[in-house]
């Protein structure tokens, strides 16, 4: 876990119960999802395999362990996973080299989360080095702290990314708003006791109790987020 500028403890917003936000970066601020099936399609190809379009439901959202072992297992390709983990994240970020474009509304969020001084944390199952690289883009300033996937013993759809961001930021993991695009990351968050915002990006959400579901971050603002912790008391 690496704090990008200094830990901004229990504060509240403006009084709002709401303590702290935790953003999702693939899908939910960068639209990178396509990105990582791009490239695991690519380097399957150059190993001889074809992936089915299926499999993507299968490994979006989830960890490169997870992701990479199943379709390691489903191509019946000869490589390992440490082999085929730095080939997708090699290609991954040679990827967004090129082009990284913003999910709508994303910006728009951050700047006002930073303006209101939330205490706000990326938490991602992405490496550290493709976290650090996307930051570039997203403003590291933005976040308190920054949560990857190899720096925690359990990644999503385990809570410890989330619990390991709400004690960073010494928040109530009840009184911290999640958001996130896949059902992956909000198994991980309401794991965690958070409420989550969903925004599918690839495959569909329903909502459930402490889960809202929204077609786009252009829908959330702050005063959207502390109605959330309004309606939980």
């Amino acid at each position: 876990m690496t704090s990008t500028v200094p830990a901004l403890g229990t504060r509240t917003a403006e009084g709002s119960a709401l303590q702290a936000v935790l953003l999702d970066m693939d899908g939910t601020l960068v639209d990178t999802e396509g990105f990582w099936w791009d490239v695991e399609t690519e380097v399957f190809a150059s190993l001889g395999h074809t992936l089915d379009d299926s499999w993507r439901h299968v490994v979006v959202g989830g960890p490169m362990t997870r992701s990479a072992g199943f379709l390691i297992e489903a191509t019946g390709a000869d490589i390992t996973l440490a082999e085929l983990s730095v080939l997708l994240n090699d290609g991954f970020e040679e990827r967004i080299g090129r082009d990284l474009p913003l999910m709508p509304g994303a910006a728009r969020l951050l700047a006002e989360l930073s303006a209101h001084d939330v205490p706000t944390a990326l938490v991602s199952a992405s490496h550290r080095r493709i976290i650090d690289r996307v930051l570039k883009s997203l403003g590291p300033e933005h976040f308190a702290l920054t949560v990857a996937g190899d720096e925690v013993p359990r990644t999503k759809p385990h809570p410890d990314p989330y619990l390991a961001a709400v004690a960073g930021l010494g928040a109530d993991p009840a009184r911290c708003a999640v958001v996130e695009d896949t059902a992956t990351g909000v198994a991980a968050a309401e794991a965690a006791g958070c409420h989550v915002v969903a925004v599918p990006s690839v495959a569909p959400i329903t909502p459930a109790a402490r889960r809202t579901v929204v077609t786009s971050l252009e829908e959330v603002d702050l005063t959207f987020l502390r109605g959330l912790m309004t309606q939980m008391r």
